[in-house]
């Protein structure tokens, strides 16, 4: 293959495929040792779930969406369309299969795992930033507590109980009770229904859309290449060489290939022998006027809501609605949202929302994600966050080029791995 042969066993080159947070982060870290990379994407920069998430890096909250309560609060919601958590009746066996093995791995054991896994990857991901951020990434993470509201102390005090069993696992995590009083101090936003408050420590946040964008021209200016509408029809393994077919019959060849197609991970891996079930988890979020500046990201667990300060009003964000990655947005969803976050916000001009968006978040059925190599050589997969992609995208791309360049495989992405 010319100048596809590797130098040491070293991959020369990699193509990417997928331009969110983590197929960009590790086509930069895989550009810091010395691999020329190739991005594609099936449209373009942050089209998937990175544009309009909260911005959130937030490794205090990073908690695993298969905690056992969240099948007992499924099971009572799944037909009620206003549910933060929604499944439209579908009959997809697919979908019901995944489901099904979601609610097999909501207990304490398996959320305890998918826990301990990512504490490694908690430690280590603001650093991740800040190597990016240090290096050309011109998106500043802005450090701020994220701030959960509740109604009750009693409510809150669920909260407390994950964030001590997090603890309990060696991860380092900062908090602080409020009363409601001081919780309408720093927030002019609150109304007099939110009576407790939980602020964690040492949490961040950002423009994820800007910081994908600024990733992106960081990578080209690196000597990388990014094409836009390269839907992948094929894979091929050669000797020395992968190769990767678009639909419209552009290829492109190198050493290794990672996919980083986030939500569609699942039909393109399971081809090349990746386990691990991952679905569309989509969710949606718009931004408002407010009357008065937001200090901080504020989290309504709830009902599942969180806000964002941006570009001088509100991101909300919320809902996990288990539809096909490509379904049009559901209008229904967005006033769903509205009517659960009203009772809990004031100085909000709800009709004057902008940038209404939904994005499709990849979700495993064990919590955990999709991080390494496959059976196939030179063909690796990174997928699989959940809500933590932003979070967790850079240090996946750090440890994964790592794995790439190196032959050896982190002690950090051994649960992850997806042959599991």
């Amino acid at each position: 293959m010319g100048d596809l042969d590797r130098i040491d066993g070293v991959p020369r080159s990699a193509i990417v495929i997928g331009a969110g947070v983590v197929g960009l982060s590790t086509a930069w870290f895989l550009q810091e040792r010395g691999v020329g990379v190739t991005v594609v994407d099936r449209e373009g920069i942050a089209a998937g779930a990175s544009w309009g998430n909260a911005g959130w890096l937030s490794p205090g909250l990073a908690i695993p969406l298969n905690e056992p309560g969240v099948l007992r609060y499924g099971l009572r919601t799944l037909l009620d369309r206003q549910a933060p958590l929604h499944v439209p009746p579908s009959p997809d066996p697919r979908l019901w299969s995944f489901l099904a093995r979601f609610a097999a791995n909501c207990t304490g054991r398996s959320w305890t795992r998918a826990v301990e896994a990512n504490t490694p990857l908690n430690e280590e991901c603001l650093e991740a930033f800040d190597v990016l951020t240090a290096n050309g990434v011109d998106a500043p993470t802005i450090e701020a507590p994220i701030t959960a509201a509740f109604e009750t102390v009693g409510h809150a005090d669920g909260l407390i109980t994950e964030l001590r069993r997090i603890g309990e696992t060696g991860q380092d995590i900062s908090y602080t009770r409020l009363t409601g009083a001081e919780l309408a101090e720093r927030f002019p936003q609150a109304t007099a229904r939110l009576g407790a408050g939980v602020r964690i420590d040492g949490q961040r946040y950002v423009d994820p859309g800007r910081f994908v964008e600024s990733l992106a021209r960081a990578v080209v200016s690196r000597g990388g290449t990014i094409r836009h509408r390269f839907e992948v029809a094929s894979l091929r393994a050669h000797r020395h060489a992968l190769s990767v077919r678009s639909t419209s019959g552009q290829t492109v060849n190198a050493n290794a290939v990672v996919l980083a197609t986030g939500a569609w991970l699942g039909d393109l891996g399971r081809r090349w022998g990746v386990k691990v079930p991952v679905r569309a988890g989509r969710g949606y979020s718009f931004t408002v006027p407010t009357d008065d500046p937001v200090p901080g990201p504020l989290y309504l667990p709830d009902i599942r809501v969180a806000c964002t300060p941006y570009r001088g009003g509100l991101r909300v964000a919320g809902t996990m609605e288990f539809r096909k990655p490509d379904a049009p947005l559901d209008p229904a969803r967005i006033a769903a949202i509205i009517a659960s976050a009203r009772p809990f916000l004031t100085g909000l001009d709800w009709d004057r929302r902008t940038d209404e968006w939904v994005g499709s978040r990849p979700v495993t059925t064990d919590g955990r994600h999709v991080i390494g190599a496959t059976g196939t050589p030179g063909l690796y997969v990174a997928g699989g966050h959940g809500m933590w992609g932003l979070t967790h995208g850079p240090i996946t791309g750090r440890l994964l080029a790592e794995h790439i360049t190196t032959g050896k495989q982190p002690e950090a992405l051994r649960p992850f791995d997806p042959l599991r």
